[in-house]
Parts: structure tokens; C-alpha cells; sequence
């Protein structure tokens, strides 16, 4: 898979845009309904135009309609390994706010390209009483081969999250934790990277009002 359709795919999986599904609800288990019925919802929001094209309507839907199914504060402790242990309260409800506008920005601009892609969701393994499960699922699109999209997800108070998704084998907790890890060892601090990110995504903020 080539690098622009990964992002695309990392973009589809994370927010939950499986956007028109080849299951029939009935036959869909409490977990893959969580995704599902975020995904109804931005099929029905993508019918107007202008939404991929407006960043804040963009954020309010992830605020509205994707955050209650994803568990932010799981995924930013996730992807911080053990600095989210060492940080303060501030740096975690900072960093927390600024990864999830970094994710919003990165790929709302690919939401126009998704139209045609479908979802197949495969068996699910899941017993009375598991409150963590792999939610497997494949992404079709006439031409290519299926995209496997898993969705590791955790009940949290009797509503099931998301918290990782691997698109092809590829974590994307994995993927960012090492990206900040990275960030961190070269500035020196946390904080240091938390401003830099504030600050492209002011940047990004503030040429997309412009553009």
C-alpha cells in the first residue's frame, strides 16, 4: 500500500469513517456498533460539501459524534509510554488536546476521498463478560485488495472505545509513541514538545482560515 492510501486508511480507521458498511446492523455486536454508528453519522455529514472543507465543523463533529466512541485519555497515555507517567496534570491535559487537533488537521483534509470505500466486518471473538476486544474488519474499495483494519477496543463504563487501531499490520499508538519519543530525546523536555506542537497547530489553524 502506498504511503498516501496508509494515510488515508490511518484517517478512515482512527475517527471510525467506515463509511457505508456491508453488514446489517442486526447481525453487528455491541463493539462494532459503536464504529458503525459513528460512520452513519459522517456518511450523512459528507453529503454536504462544504463539511471537508471546514475545519470547525470538522472538530465539532470529532467533539460530537467520534470522541464518545474513542478513549483520548487511553490513546495519549498509550502513545506517551512512560512520559505520561512523569507528566504533570497540565502537560497531559495540554498534550492530550493538542494530539487530538494534530490528528483532526492531518487528515480531515482527505475525508472527500472516501466515497467509494466500504467495510467488512469480520467474526468477532467475544465473550460474556470481556471488556477488551480486537474488532477485525477489512476495507474495500473496486480494484484493490482488502485493507485489514483492526480496532482494539475497551468497555469503559458500558460503553466500548476505541483505544489503537492497526491499519496492515501497523499500530498507529506505536506509530506516533515512537514519533514523540523521538521529539522528546532531541529537545530535551515534554513541554518542549508540546509547544511545538501548539505551535504548528496554530500555524495549520490559522492557514486554513486563510486558504
Amino acid at each position: 500500500m502506498k504511503f498516501k492510501q496508509y494515510t488515508q486508511v490511518f484517517l478512515l480507521a482512527f475517527v471510525g469513517l467506515l463509511l457505508i458498511s456491508t453488514a446489517r446492523a442486526a447481525d453487528l455486536a455491541a463493539p462494532q456498533l459503536a464504529i458503525e454508528n459513528a460512520s452513519n453519522k459522517l456518511k450523512e455529514r459528507l453529503q454536504d460539501k462544504s463539511f471537508s472543507k471546514d475545519f470547525k465543523q470538522i472538530t465539532v463533529f470529532v467533539e460530537d459524534v467520534i470522541y464518545p466512541h474513542v478513549d483520548f485519555n487511553r490513546i495519549s497515555s498509550l502513545v506517551l509510554g512512560k512520559l505520561w507517567r512523569k507528566a504533570s496534570a497540565e502537560e497531559k491535559t495540554r498534550f492530550k488536546q493538542e494530539f487530538q487537533t494534530l490528528l483532526v488537521r492531518t487528515y480531515s483534509r482527505a475525508f472527500v476521498e472516501f466515497k467509494d470505500w466500504s467495510v467488512r466486518y469480520l467474526p468477532l471473538d467475544i465473550k460474556n463478560g470481556d471488556r477488551k476486544v480486537i474488532v477485525k474488519t477489512e476495507i474495500l474499495q473496486p480494484g484493490i485488495q482488502p485493507i485489514a483494519v483492526n480496532y482494539r477496543m475497551l468497555l469503559t463504563k458500558g460503553q466500548w472505545k476505541v483505544y489503537d487501531i492497526i491499519i496492515e499490520g501497523v499500530s498507529l499508538v506505536t506509530n506516533y509513541r515512537t514519533s514523540f519519543k523521538n521529539e522528546v530525546q532531541r529537545t530535551g523536555s515534554l513541554q518542549a514538545v508540546i509547544d511545538q506542537l501548539a505551535k504548528r497547530n496554530n500555524e495549520a489553524l490559522a492557514a486554513k482560515e486563510h486558504s
